[in-house]
């Protein structure tokens, strides 16, 4: 990508707003936020805005990316990366630390740095660690840019699984049952922390979900029937994040909400059900993913159901202080009791993604959806709100 056509900062002072697309990241759902940015950036209106695509390769350099969506597109089974999209190897990106200036540089080694204009709004469509967990958000507070969804607080409960159960149980809401193994635990004493994991067996029983505690699409997580495969599971769940969460399978219907801000507050679509894939033991990452194992939207739910459902998704919304969007996710048990498994406050933004497929269910389409995020972010002020 060459400087030359890089966009400019216009001389006029009426401009439309522009947007920084930011995805990557050096998490293990790198490749997923870059399809997801290749969505957005399709979908954003270029006669309303104009973007900036950014992308922060696996080691953490912000670099220029091609605005070529379809680049950032699953082939084959493969994900696409940051470095794929960008020209330059040492080329880097630099966000203003001053509230008082949103320009955006960008500099070569050996070469005059050069501006690139004013951000007006961040879409950070990055997932997991380093991105969606507050870390980024941090930034953009700090550098006085508004950004699309949840600030630091709501992103950093929305990654971390153990402290987002406390505070849904603290307001009220049910979850099911966990145990946490900390690093600590696991590598001073792995027989006790072993014991723990079969003492929680013992009590909710096989099969358990071993996971990471600050991860997302599914990456990372084992289904375990008995002892034999835990130490694996753990390991595998190390991998990607040093704490690790046991969850005791819970019996019923998975059922996903979407949240979305509005001017006068948040609203929940209709729900969707996540049917048992048929060739996965459980909605992994290649279910979602690859195989694109396809949601019912709408879930087939009583009218009771879903209003309950929508409810609880907005009460979780707020429980975590979260702003934007969510996607909540639910199990109906067997009694009929809806328990929460989790949010995202980044939620998978692809064109199967279930978020999005939620909002067109209920009248609103990807673009006008990407719209919507983009004005509530420019409402909004950084800082204490």
């Amino acid at each position: 990508m060459s400087s030359e056509n890089l966009p400019q900062s216009p001389e006029q002072p009426s401009r439309k707003p522009r947007v920084a697309v930011v995805c990557g990241g050096r998490s293990s759902e790198h490749g997923i936020s870059v399809v997801t940015a290749g969505a957005v950036l399709s979908a954003i209106d270029r006669t309303k805005y104009e973007v900036l695509p950014i992308g922060i390769t696996r080691d953490g350099r912000w670099a220029l990316t091609a605005d070529e969506p379809e680049r950032m597109a699953i082939t084959e089974g493969r994900t696409p990366s940051v470095e794929e999209l960008t020209d330059s190897a040492e080329g880097g990106v630099v966000l203003p630390v001053d509230p008082a200036n949103r320009e955006v540089v960008y500099s070569e080694p050996g070469s005059v740095p050069k501006a690139l204009g004013e951000v007006d709004v961040v879409f950070p469509v990055l997932h997991g660690p380093y991105g969606e967990d507050g870390t980024l958000q941090g930034l953009l507070e700090l550098s006085g840019v508004p950004y699309v969804g949840s600030g630091v607080l709501a992103s950093a409960v929305g990654q971390d699984k153990e402290y987002m159960k406390r505070v849904f149980t603290s307001f009220g809401l049910k979850v099911g049952p966990y145990v946490v193994i900390r690093p600590r635990e696991w590598a001073q004493d792995p027989s006790a922390a072993r014991r723990k994991i079969v003492d929680f067996a013992g009590e909710h029983g096989w099969p358990l979900f071993v996971k990471p505690a600050r991860a997302g699409s599914s990456i990372g997580i084992t289904k375990v029937d008995d002892l034999s495969g835990l130490d694996e599971a753990v390991e595998e769940a190390q991998r990607h994040d040093p704490k690790v969460l046991v969850e005791a399978a819970l019996r019923g219907r998975e059922i996903e909400c979407g949240v979305l801000e509005f001017e006068d507050g948040p609203r929940a679509s209709v729900p969707a059900e996540i049917p048992p894939p048929e060739a996965h033991a459980y909605y992994d990452f290649e279910a979602k993913y690859i195989d694109s194992t396809p949601g019912v939207v709408p879930a087939p739910l009583t009218d009771e159901e879903t209003a309950e459902v929508r409810r609880l998704a907005v009460e979780a919304f707020e429980a975590a202080s979260c702003e934007g969007l969510v996607r909540a996710d639910f199990f109906l048990t067997e009694d009929g009791e809806f328990v929460i498994n989790e949010i995202n406050t980044m939620p998978g933004f692809t064109p199967i993604s279930m978020y999005p497929k939620m909002w067109q269910a209920s009248g609103i389409s990807y673009p006008e959806l990407v719209d919507r995020l983009i004005q509530a972010a420019l409402r909004r002020s950084t800082g204490l709100r």
